[in-house]
Protein backbone atom coordinates (compact mmCIF):
# COMPACT_ATOMS: atom_id res chain seq x y z
CA UNK A 1 0.00 0.00 0.00
CA UNK A 2 0.94 3.42 -0.90
CA UNK A 3 1.50 5.84 2.32
CA UNK A 4 -1.97 8.15 3.08
CA UNK A 5 -1.17 10.30 5.50
CA UNK A 6 -4.83 11.32 7.54
CA UNK A 7 -4.96 14.48 10.05
CA UNK A 8 -7.59 14.20 12.41
CA UNK A 9 -8.89 17.53 14.28
CA UNK A 10 -11.57 17.62 16.56
CA UNK A 11 -12.24 19.57 20.15
CA UNK A 12 -11.78 18.14 23.74
CA UNK A 13 -14.94 15.33 23.92
CA UNK A 14 -15.74 14.61 20.24
CA UNK A 15 -14.26 11.33 20.37
CA UNK A 16 -11.07 11.80 18.26
CA UNK A 17 -8.97 9.67 20.52
CA UNK A 18 -11.67 6.17 19.58
CA UNK A 19 -11.74 7.48 16.16
CA UNK A 20 -7.90 7.23 15.88
CA UNK A 21 -7.98 3.95 17.91
CA UNK A 22 -11.05 2.52 15.39
CA UNK A 23 -8.48 3.05 12.31
CA UNK A 24 -5.67 1.41 13.77
CA UNK A 25 -7.30 -1.20 14.73
CA UNK A 26 -8.91 -1.26 11.27
CA UNK A 27 -5.78 -0.90 9.65
CA UNK A 28 -3.93 -4.14 11.38
CA UNK A 29 -7.22 -6.19 10.89
CA UNK A 30 -6.10 -5.28 7.12
CA UNK A 31 -2.81 -5.93 7.58
CA UNK A 32 -1.44 -2.21 7.31
CA UNK A 33 1.43 -0.55 8.79
CA UNK A 34 0.25 1.80 10.52
CA UNK A 35 1.64 4.80 12.61
CA UNK A 36 0.13 7.25 15.12
CA UNK A 37 0.44 10.38 17.25
CA UNK A 38 -1.45 12.37 19.07
CA UNK A 39 -1.07 16.30 20.36
CA UNK A 40 -3.68 16.87 23.34
CA UNK A 41 -3.33 20.59 23.97
CA UNK A 42 -6.32 21.90 26.43
CA UNK A 43 -8.79 19.09 25.07
CA UNK A 44 -10.16 18.82 28.97
CA UNK A 45 -11.40 22.68 28.46
CA UNK A 46 -12.91 21.98 24.71
CA UNK A 47 -9.13 22.73 23.30
CA UNK A 48 -8.13 21.40 20.13
CA UNK A 49 -6.86 17.79 19.80
CA UNK A 50 -4.97 16.38 17.00
CA UNK A 51 -4.34 12.89 15.53
CA UNK A 52 -1.93 12.06 12.49
CA UNK A 53 -2.24 8.63 11.29
CA UNK A 54 0.33 7.56 8.49
CA UNK A 55 -0.94 4.12 7.02
CA UNK A 56 1.75 2.22 4.96
CA UNK A 57 5.58 1.40 5.15
CA UNK A 58 6.73 5.52 6.63
CA UNK A 59 9.41 5.75 9.13
CA UNK A 60 7.69 8.60 11.42
CA UNK A 61 4.07 9.32 12.03
CA UNK A 62 4.79 13.09 11.58
CA UNK A 63 2.70 15.15 9.20
CA UNK A 64 3.93 18.60 8.16
CA UNK A 65 2.27 21.33 6.13
CA UNK A 66 1.04 20.88 2.79
CA UNK A 67 1.61 16.43 3.14
CA UNK A 68 -1.79 15.36 4.23
CA UNK A 69 -3.75 13.03 1.77
CA UNK A 70 -7.15 13.23 4.56
CA UNK A 71 -8.25 15.94 6.90
CA UNK A 72 -11.04 14.48 8.75
CA UNK A 73 -12.38 17.67 10.75
CA UNK A 74 -14.83 16.90 13.73
CA UNK A 75 -15.47 20.95 14.14
CA UNK A 76 -15.72 23.15 11.01
CA UNK A 77 -13.41 26.23 12.23
CA UNK A 78 -10.95 23.40 13.27
CA UNK A 79 -10.70 22.04 10.11
CA UNK A 80 -10.15 25.22 8.51
CA UNK A 81 -7.74 26.17 11.24
CA UNK A 82 -5.49 23.24 10.02
CA UNK A 83 -5.98 23.75 6.08
CA UNK A 84 -2.70 24.65 5.98
CA UNK A 85 -1.56 20.60 6.33
CA UNK A 86 -3.50 20.26 3.19
CA UNK A 87 -2.29 20.69 -0.45
CA UNK A 88 -4.14 20.82 -4.04
CA UNK A 89 -4.93 16.43 -3.92
CA UNK A 90 -5.98 16.43 -0.14
CA UNK A 91 -9.68 14.49 0.44
CA UNK A 92 -11.34 16.65 3.40
CA UNK A 93 -14.14 15.51 5.28
CA UNK A 94 -15.62 17.77 7.62
CA UNK A 95 -18.68 17.93 10.53
CA UNK A 96 -20.90 21.17 9.78
CA UNK A 97 -21.66 21.14 13.51
CA UNK A 98 -20.32 23.50 15.22
CA UNK A 99 -18.86 24.15 18.70
CA UNK A 100 -19.15 27.50 19.59
CA UNK A 101 -15.39 28.62 21.40
CA UNK A 102 -15.56 30.22 24.91
CA UNK A 103 -14.25 33.64 22.97
CA UNK A 104 -17.17 33.69 20.83
CA UNK A 105 -19.42 32.94 23.70
CA UNK A 106 -18.66 35.78 25.95
CA UNK A 107 -18.36 38.03 22.72
CA UNK A 108 -14.51 38.43 22.16
CA UNK A 109 -14.38 36.39 19.47
CA UNK A 110 -16.70 35.96 15.71
CA UNK A 111 -16.94 32.30 14.44
CA UNK A 112 -16.42 31.68 10.62
CA UNK A 113 -19.59 31.36 8.82
CA UNK A 114 -19.47 27.86 7.74
CA UNK A 115 -20.75 27.94 4.01
CA UNK A 116 -17.43 30.23 3.84
CA UNK A 117 -15.58 27.57 5.50
CA UNK A 118 -16.46 24.94 2.82
CA UNK A 119 -15.92 27.41 -0.22
CA UNK A 120 -12.63 27.96 1.25
CA UNK A 121 -11.41 24.51 1.67
CA UNK A 122 -13.26 23.34 -1.58
CA UNK A 123 -11.05 26.02 -3.35
CA UNK A 124 -7.64 24.66 -1.70
CA UNK A 125 -8.16 21.13 -1.49
CA UNK A 126 -9.21 18.36 -4.33
CA UNK A 127 -12.88 17.86 -2.29
CA UNK A 128 -14.47 18.18 0.43
CA UNK A 129 -17.70 15.96 1.89
CA UNK A 130 -19.26 17.96 4.49
CA UNK A 131 -22.29 16.69 6.87
CA UNK A 132 -24.00 17.57 10.15
CA UNK A 133 -22.79 14.59 11.79
CA UNK A 134 -24.24 15.54 15.17
CA UNK A 135 -27.83 15.17 13.90
CA UNK A 136 -26.95 11.98 12.54
CA UNK A 137 -25.27 10.89 15.94
CA UNK A 138 -28.54 11.84 17.36
CA UNK A 139 -30.77 10.46 15.06
CA UNK A 140 -28.48 7.29 15.93
CA UNK A 141 -29.30 7.51 18.93
CA UNK A 142 -26.38 9.12 20.56
CA UNK A 143 -24.65 12.69 20.44
CA UNK A 144 -21.12 10.85 21.06
CA UNK A 145 -21.38 9.07 18.19
CA UNK A 146 -20.39 11.99 16.23
CA UNK A 147 -16.77 10.41 15.41
CA UNK A 148 -18.41 7.17 14.44
CA UNK A 149 -20.40 8.91 11.69
CA UNK A 150 -17.17 10.59 10.28
CA UNK A 151 -15.71 7.56 10.22
CA UNK A 152 -18.66 6.03 8.14
CA UNK A 153 -18.35 9.38 5.87
CA UNK A 154 -14.43 8.78 5.65
CA UNK A 155 -14.66 4.70 4.63
CA UNK A 156 -17.71 5.89 2.17
CA UNK A 157 -15.21 7.72 0.34
CA UNK A 158 -12.96 5.12 -0.51
CA UNK A 159 -9.75 6.80 -0.30
CA UNK A 160 -8.43 4.54 2.67
CA UNK A 161 -9.26 1.40 0.60
CA UNK A 162 -10.51 -0.38 4.31
CA UNK A 163 -13.46 -3.00 3.57
CA UNK A 164 -16.85 -2.01 5.04
CA UNK A 165 -16.79 -4.76 7.01
CA UNK A 166 -12.89 -4.61 8.51
CA UNK A 167 -13.84 -1.46 10.10
CA UNK A 168 -16.73 -2.73 11.34
CA UNK A 169 -14.85 -4.77 12.84
CA UNK A 170 -12.49 -2.45 14.18
CA UNK A 171 -15.48 -0.55 15.32
CA UNK A 172 -16.57 -3.91 17.94
CA UNK A 173 -13.69 -4.28 19.08
CA UNK A 174 -13.10 -0.60 20.36
CA UNK A 175 -16.54 0.15 21.45
CA UNK A 176 -17.78 -0.05 24.86
CA UNK A 177 -20.94 -3.13 24.62
CA UNK A 178 -23.07 -0.51 25.71
CA UNK A 179 -22.45 1.77 23.04
CA UNK A 180 -22.13 -0.67 19.99
CA UNK A 181 -25.22 -0.81 18.16
CA UNK A 182 -25.65 2.83 18.50
CA UNK A 183 -22.21 3.32 17.08
CA UNK A 184 -22.58 0.82 14.20
CA UNK A 185 -26.03 2.63 13.26
CA UNK A 186 -23.98 6.08 13.14
CA UNK A 187 -21.34 4.55 11.01
CA UNK A 188 -23.79 3.04 8.53
CA UNK A 189 -25.77 7.13 8.61
CA UNK A 190 -22.14 8.37 7.87
CA UNK A 191 -21.73 6.34 4.60
CA UNK A 192 -25.25 7.21 3.39
CA UNK A 193 -24.63 10.74 3.82
CA UNK A 194 -21.35 11.09 2.28
CA UNK A 195 -22.77 9.10 -1.06
CA UNK A 196 -25.16 11.94 -1.09
CA UNK A 197 -22.79 14.69 -0.53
Amino acid sequence: METIRLIIVAVGGQGNLLASKVLGEAALISGVPVRMSEIHGMAQRGGVVESAIVFGDAKSSIISDGEADILLGFEPAETLRAINRCNKKTMVITNTATLMPFTVAIGRGIYPDVENVKELLRAKTAGLVSLDAMKLAKEAGSPMSVNIVLLGALIQTGVLGFSKENVIEAIRRRTKPAFLEKNLHAFELGMKAAQLS
